[in-house]
């Protein structure tokens, strides 16, 4: 008698309904997942960025030092600051850094761009080299313009090679400062031209072809086309270089010294800060409460510089 066969076919899934490989498993996405994943940065930025930022709150409202627990003083160090000669000359360098800087810093990349976004042979050869000056380190560059500006240096033996007299760049105090500017500005110019080379690529063809038409020279396309379109860029230029100039430490402090130049008179508000608050004997309360106006300002600067930019917007 012969055995039956017996079908051992699945039955067909319902109209509907997919039906999925034995060895494939869904697993069901914990709540807490995209946490897990954002911890180590959220670990990083409250360890080296948050507690830093709340634990300087803290230390300006009182006489901490260096090697001594502080105790609640109140306002004292700020009213210490307005008698403050050092701090004056500090807030009065740091204005100056940013008033010398910034338009420097807003134009001349913005020229640079559009210089070397023109397509020539050798052309990325001086996009390099402008950006080199970015990615070098900052006390490399301060020891080389300190070597240059010296009263020994290539820029004074060339002076006198020519028959002029020597200058003190290095010991005059106007001076210092400007030289200080001056190096400020060479290393932010190829980091701001990266900015401005990526939104002139963004501006429309057209606007030139079409203003071109109408008889405008490369001059007045500049001014009619060109800036116009990259407003909010140049806002946002004007922005960082006022926070990063208002906060200028490394190259005032390799040109000038640690004394701050000539009895101290091209001092920063930063380089205070970090005289006052350092060593055995180290006033951290009141370099706290340095930190805190220096903070407070570069926060109305931006303030400032958005403000500006929606009134033309109006």
């Amino acid at each position: 008698m012969a055995t039956p066969i017996v079908s051992r076919t699945r039955p067909s899934p319902p109209a509907g309904r997919r039906e999925r490989h034995p060895a494939i498993r869904t697993r069901r996405q914990l709540p807490a997942s995209p946490w897990l994943f954002a911890a180590p940065g959220l670990l990083v930025t409250a360890v080296f960025v948050l507690y830093p930022f709340v634990s300087t709150v803290i230390n300006a409202f009182t006489d901490r030092r260096t090697l001594m627990p502080g105790r609640f003083v109140g306002l004292a160090n700020f009213r210490e600051l307005l008698h403050d000669d050092m701090f004056w000359i500090g807030l009065r360098n740091s204005a100056l850094y940013v008033l010398g800087v910034v338009p420097a810093l807003v134009i001349l990349p913005l020229l640079l761009a559009m210089l070397v976004r023109k397509t020539i042979p050798g052309i990325t050869f001086f996009r390099s080299a402008f950006y080199t000056p970015v990615v070098a380190s900052v006390v490399v560059v301060g020891l080389i313009w300190v070597w240059l500006l010296d009263e020994r240096g290539l820029v004074n033996a060339l002076l006198e090679a020519v028959g002029a007299g020597k200058v003190g760049f290095l010991s005059d105090q106007w001076l210092l400062l400007l030289s200080a500017m001056a190096v400020t500005v060479w290393r932010g110019l190829g980091y701001y031209m990266i900015i401005y080379m990526a939104a002139l690529a963004n501006v429309p063809r057209e606007l030139h072809e079409a203003a071109a038409v109408d008889g405008a020279g490369p001059v007045r396309r500049f001014f009619t086309v060109t800036v116009p379109a990259l407003r909010s860029t140049m806002v946002l230029v004007a922005a960082l270089a006022a926070v990063s100039s208002f906060k200028v430490f490394s190259e005032v402090y390799l040109m000038a010294g640690p004394a701050g130049g000539p009895a101290g008179e091209d001092t920063t508000l930063v380089m205070l800060v970090q005289r006052t608050g350092t060593g055995l004997t180290g006033r951290v309360g009141y370099a706290s409460a340095i930190s805190l106006v220096v903070f407070v300002v570069t926060v109305l600067l931006m303030l400032l510089v958005l403000r500006a930019d929606r009134k033309e917007d109006a």
